[in-house]
């Protein structure tokens, strides 16, 4: 048995994005794992220790006993408080403790990526307790470690990797979540669309149509009369998107057609997720 055909191109994202991890942190000096990234409250190493702590988890590794300080002020929800944990328990790390970890992570799993046989719905253990597929765990792992390289990169001024496998399916992942932003966070008017027109290292078009009852759906036919369009570079797509940037401190690299206020409803709502 091995790999299903369907988690292959999940593994293969995370494999390279995981590469490139190793490669930009590996040279680095001790002051240099301070520097802060884009990614609220992160520094260089809390990113590098969100990556190894996420997939020890995927290896089925007991989380840490830890107890967080009260005064991370960029910890305000549970979810957060979980996702802390696997950095704050490494805070005091040393670089070589810090680059033999990660090397050590991605030796076991690319062992057990190796030896994966189970089905892309078997259910596993997810976020907080949650559980999830095997096919969602594996595609949102290949999509948050790519969001992250772009962290570092961010950080140690290493741009690259834009049109990587990772960035396909961060895409991919990123467009799913379109229709909810267009239709009921910013609430566009029923039966319009909302066009984007995306360009750099990931070029791409795509319509959100909004129906007579509100719902939205993502579609590649461009719209004829859009009520707003939206230009702008995959880069600063990603960066909104993550909320890693406000819409106000990218405003030279964004160009809006059609309704303002429709359009600064959009920006306003476009973060996903952090």
């Amino acid at each position: 048995m091995s790999l299903h055909p369907t988690l292959q191109p999940y593994a293969d994202a995370w494999t390279h994005s995981v590469e490139a991890i190793s490669e930009l942190v590996q040279p680095l000096v001790e002051g240099e794992w301070n520097r802060r990234t884009p990614c609220p409250g992160w520094s260089v190493r809390d990113i590098v220790s969100h990556v190894i702590g996420m997939d020890c988890e995927l290896l089925g590794d007991p989380r840490p006993i830890h107890s967080l300080p009260r005064d991370l002020f960029h910890v305000t929800n549970e979810h957060q408080r979980y996702m802390e944990m696997q950095v704050d328990v490494r805070r005091h790390h040393t670089a070589p403790e810090m680059t033999a970890e990660l090397e050590y992570t991605i030796i076991r799993r690319n062992r057990q990526l190796r030896n994966e046989s189970r089905d892309p719905g078997t259910k596993v253990r997810g976020p907080l307790g949650t559980e999830i597929t095997l096919e969602e765990a594996m595609r949102y792992r290949a999509f948050d470690i790519w969001v992250h390289e772009q962290d570092l990169r961010a950080a140690l001024g290493r741009p690259g990797n834009l049109d990587s496998p990772g960035a396909q399916i961060a895409r991919d992942h990123l467009l799913a979540e379109l229709p909810d932003v267009v239709a009921t966070k910013a609430d566009a008017p029923r039966s319009s669309a909302v066009v984007f027109d995306v360009h750099g290292p990931l070029e791409f078009l795509r319509t959100i149509r909004v129906d007579i009852q509100g719902r939205g759906t993502l579609e590649t036919a461009p719209a004829l009369g859009p009520a707003a369009t939206l230009t702008l570079d995959w880069e600063t797509y990603v960066r909104l998107a993550c909320g890693r940037v406000t819409p106000e401190a990218v405003a030279d690299r964004l160009k809006t057609e059609g309704d303002p206020e429709l359009a600064a409803a959009i920006l306003r709502n476009f973060t996903v997720t952090q």
